[in-house]
């Protein structure tokens, strides 16, 4: 199934194609604009699904976290936690702060590319991300209840690793993921993630210390900063050792 600007496009392409030529040529273009859609689609679903198979490699795993935060009106120094993941969807994070971590970055592209006849996918071409070119690919949900409005992926199809990601979510507006990989790129796993959000749709949890007491000035100096930027150092994996369910019950 296509999205609908897509589709809205090419009915408008094929409109004004179609009062410009013969029948016959008509026809070969349409049979050649349906076959470029269709292997754009398909080109898309092989790359996630590879994508998707690497990240399925890591039944669970703990890792070392170090956060920094960079948002207005946010107070806090860098936080040491230990994050718990295990498939398919138990998330756990441990700290003796408060700490601030997204968990879109760790396993909602997993989740996400887990059930293909959710969403629909296109091959958006290729983007260089530094010295490596990427294969960048939106995903468009089915249905009207998901919390995502709009997924896009930049992909090295090569190593089958996300690099970037842009999720749009009805409940934490835009947040975009930029991956750096070392020691467990086998598994899909990054050493460093920085993510940029949306800081007046961002959701701060409680008891974060936030400055309240900022001049006129220098409020209207904070909000024009909209986005806010986190970062995550990982170390010391953990992969496949086996972590108890009752450490997500916590």
């Amino acid at each position: 199934m296509m999205p609908y600007s897509i589709l809205s496009s090419v009915i408008s392409s094929v409109s004004l194609f179609q009062r410009n030529v013969s029948r016959k040529s008509y026809l070969t273009f349409l049979f050649i604009l349906m076959s470029f859609i269709c292997f754009a689609q398909t080109d898309a679903r092989q790359t996630l699904r590879a994508v998707y198979s690497k990240l399925q490699k890591a039944k669970d795993y703990t890792v070392q976290a170090n956060i920094k935060v960079d948002m207005p009106f946010i107070r806090m120094l860098p936080i040491d936690a230990t994050i718990y993941f295990k498939q398919k969807d138990k998330f756990h994070v441990e700290s003796k702060s408060i700490a601030i971590v997204p968990r879109q970055g760790f396993d909602q592209s997993s989740r996400m590319l887990a059930d293909t006849n959710s969403f629909t996918a296109v091959a958006q071409g290729s983007e260089m991300l530094g010295a490596i070119k990427t294969s960048l690919i939106s995903i468009l949900p089915l249905s009207d209840t998901s919390d995502l409005i709009l997924g896009k992926l930049w992909i090295d199809a090569q190593q089958s690793l996300i690099l970037k990601s842009q999720l749009t979510t009805k409940s934490n507006g835009t947040i975009t993921t930029e991956y750096s990989y070392g020691s467990q790129s086998a598994f899909g796993l990054p050493d460093k993630m920085i993510f940029s959000v949306d800081v007046k749709k961002f959701k701060i949890p409680k008891g974060v210390a936030t400055d309240n007491h900022t001049t006129d000035e220098k409020k209207k100096k904070e909000d024009e900063k909209k986005k806010g930027k986190i970062y995550i150092n990982l170390s010391n994996y953990q992969v496949n050792k086996g972590i108890p369910d009752s450490k997500f019950k916590k």
